[in-house]
C-alpha cells in the first residue's frame, strides 16, 4: 500500500467509510451560502436559503426555490436549467463552462451561471472524500509543508477533465483524525485566482461525517487574506440510501 492510498483510506474511515458512502444516494440540505464575490457579481442574496439535492453516485445537483419560490435550478456537467413548479423549462443552457465572461472588474453573472458554478462546487463538496475514489482521479500524498495545524497531512489531487471541479489539481488539507480541513484551488470560472477553502463543524448524518460550516479566502502571493469572500451554512442534512448501492470502486460516470 503506497501513502496516497493509506491517508486516503483513513481519510474515507473518518467520513463514514467507503461502504456508506457506496449505499449514499442523495445528499440533502439547506444552503445558506453569501459572500462579497457573490455581491461583486450582482447576485448577492441568490444562494441564501436555497434546498440542496446533491447526487452522490453521479454528478447532478437540484437547487430548490432558486431565483423565486417554486422555482428549481438542476445542474449537470453539460447542461444546466431553470424549471417552475411544473417541470416546464424557463431558461437553460448548454456547454455552461464556457459561457463564463472573463474575470474582469464589473462583470455579472445571470442565474444560469451561479446554477453551474453552485452545482459542480456542491457535487464536489458534499460527495468528498468518496469523489477521490472515482476512476482516473489520481492521488498523491505531499510531504512536509505548509499546513493549519499540528499532525495534519495534504493530499494532491488531480482531477480527469470529465469532472467538473474548480481547477484540475487541488491540495486537500486534513488533520490528524482524518478530518477534511482545508482545501487549496483555483476555480477556473472565476478567473483562475487561488484561495484556500476551510471546512468546519464537522457532523455525522446516517453515517456520513459531513462539514457542516465553510468559509473561502483569496490567497494572495501564498499567504490566505483574513477576510472570506464566500461563507457556506448547511442545515437540515439528510442522507437518502441509494436504489442500487454501488459495489465497485467509485462511482457511476
Amino acid at each position: 500500500m503506497n501513502e496516497a492510498t493509506g491517508l486516503l483510506e483513513q481519510v474515507l474511515q473518518a467520513h463514514g467509510g467507503v461502504d456508506r458512502w457506496r449505499r449514499a444516494g442523495t445528499i440533502r440540505a439547506r444552503l445558506y451560502m453569501a459572500g462579497p464575490t457573490l455581491t461583486a457579481l450582482g447576485q448577492e442574496k441568490i444562494l441564501a436559503g436555497v434546498g440542496v439535492a446533491v447526487d452522490v453516485q453521479r454528478p447532478r445537483t437540484v437547487l430548490t426555490d432558486f431565483t423565486g419560490p417554486g422555482l428549481r435550478g438542476v445542474y449537470t456537467p453539460h447542461h444546466v436549467r431553470l424549471e417552475d413548479a411544473n417541470g416546464t423549462v424557463l431558461a437553460e443552457r448548454t456547454a455552461p463552462r464556457e459561457s463564463f465572461p472573463p474575470r474582469l472588474g464589473g462583470v455579472r453573472w445571470d442565474a444560469l451561471h451561479v446554477l453551474y458554478f453552485a452545482g459542480y462546487g456542491l457535487w464536489n463538496y458534499l460527495t468528498n472524500p468518496y469523489l477521490l475514489t472515482w476512476p482516473c482521479v489520481r492521488t498523491e500524498e505531499l510531504g512536509p509543508g505548509e499546513t493549519d495545524g499540528p499532525g495534519w497531512r495534504r493530499l494532491r489531487v488531480t482531477f480527469p477533465e470529465d469532472i467538473a471541479t474548480h481547477s484540475a489539481e487541488q491540495v486537500f488539507h486534513y488533520d490528524e483524525r482524518g478530518l477534511q480541513r482545508r482545501v487549496d484551488y483555483a476555480p477556473y470560472v472565476l478567473g483562475s485566482r487561488p484561495a484556500a477553502h476551510h471546512t468546519e463543524a464537522h457532523r455525522e448524518v446516517s453515517g456520513l461525517v459531513l462539514p457542516t460550516h465553510r468559509y473561502v479566502l483569496p490567497v494572495k502571493d501564498g499567504v490566505p487574506q483574513p477576510e472570506p469572500i464566500f461563507v457556506l451554512d448547511f442545515t437540515d442534512v439528510t442522507v437518502d440510501e441509494a436504489d442500487q448501492p454501488q459495489s465497485v470502486r467509485g462511482g457511476r460516470r
